[in-house]
């Protein structure tokens, strides 16, 4: 079965590689896992490409319709919200999914600081170009400052480009309330397929505890919980990740 990861912003696909180094260390036997960029973030932004929460979703079923039988699939951040919306149009792609931001969905889910400057009704461009700024060291300073671990951190901040910033500034502008919140209705969709919901507990963009634990619930998902970690907990403790994940895959139940 393949294992699919999708990354979010402002991201590259370098921020699963501590992940996967763990992977191939506790489970050899499973396939190499598949990395997949979404368009604009570590790969090219099509001409065209709407870069809307609809266009992610059409473009995450595209990419999985390739394989030859459903496939494990995770999503961190905006990976995690393009991968639930998979699931809930085509449960058919998946034999199971994974998502740390299942949050989102809830009704009550207020954006972050961020999103809402990104979606405010006078913003007209990306904020900035080049996310976190255009000078390679400050972006860097920054990743780290938000927890991500400085050799990965350095690595993403490469790839962190104009066409970045103008995805995500159309990106966040589509998900603006209450589209969130609609989409959220279809979670029980979700539950055709086991799921698991990670639930970093120092992760303050994803939602409150109740709204992660409850919309989980309505999408039929188990949950782990990543004590002390935050957003990038795969960079932080990446042999935990890898052991829960790996756990949810093989348990019996699943």
């Amino acid at each position: 079965m393949p294992t699919v990861f999708v990354h979010g912003f402002p991201e590259t696909p370098e921020v699963w590689e501590p992940l996967l180094v763990e992977l191939e260390r506790i489970a050899p036997d499973r396939p190499a896992p598949i990395r997949l960029s979404p368009p604009g973030f570590g790969a090219p932004l099509p001409t065209g490409f709407g870069a809307t929460v609809g266009d992610y979703r059409d473009w995450l079923i595209g990419e999985l319709e390739r394989f030859d039988e459903p496939v494990d699939l995770v999503g961190h951040d905006w990976g995690g919200v393009h991968a639930l919306n998979a699931v809930m149009a085509r449960p058919d792609l998946v034999r199971s999914w994974v998502s740390d931001v299942i949050g989102l969905f809830d009704p009550d889910y207020v954006w972050h600081e961020f999103a809402l400057r990104q979606q405010a009704p006078e913003s007209t461009g990306a904020d900035p170009a080049v996310p976190l700024g255009p000078d390679l060291a400050t972006r860097v300073a920054m990743l780290v400052q938000f927890g991500m671990s400085e050799p990965v951190a350095e690595q993403v901040a490469a790839g962190q480009d104009e066409a970045m910033g103008r995805a995500a500034h159309s990106l966040y502008r589509s998900a603006a309330q209450p589209v969130m919140a609609e989409l959220g209705r279809n979670l029980e969709r979700a539950a055709q397929r086991p799921g698991l919901a990670l639930l970093a507990t120092e992760d303050l963009l994803v939602g409150t505890d109740e709204q992660r634990s409850r919309t989980a619930r309505r999408a039929g998902a188990r949950t782990a919980t990543l004590n002390g970690l935050s957003h990038w907990w795969m960079t932080q403790d990446p042999a935990r990740g890898a052991q829960v994940l790996t756990d949810f895959w093989d348990s019996p139940d699943r």
